[in-house]
């Protein structure tokens, strides 16, 4: 699935993951190939994210939202 996280003033990651964890309001949740369409708010916390050759990188955030539709997960991030 193709990701993308985006600051207001940058564009911090985009690329093909296997995979996205992040801190949701009500706790961590994670991301998988095909997921159904989701938005949701953020929390400060750590993004992981899992990449197609099993990396593993990790992104603090303040917040934000996330958007996940049709194989494509935008995270706004503060």
């Amino acid at each position: 699935m193709q990701l993308e996280i985006i600051t207001p003033d940058q564009n911090i990651f985009s690329g093909e993951v296997k995979a996205v964890q992040l801190p949701g309001m009500d706790g961590s949740f994670g991301i998988l190939d095909h997921h159904a369409p989701l938005i949701s708010a953020l929390k400060k916390g750590a993004v992981k994210v899992t990449g197609t050759d099993n990396k593993t990188t990790h992104f603090d955030i303040n917040g934000g939202v996330i958007e996940v539709l049709k194989n494509k997960v935008i995270v706004l991030a503060e």
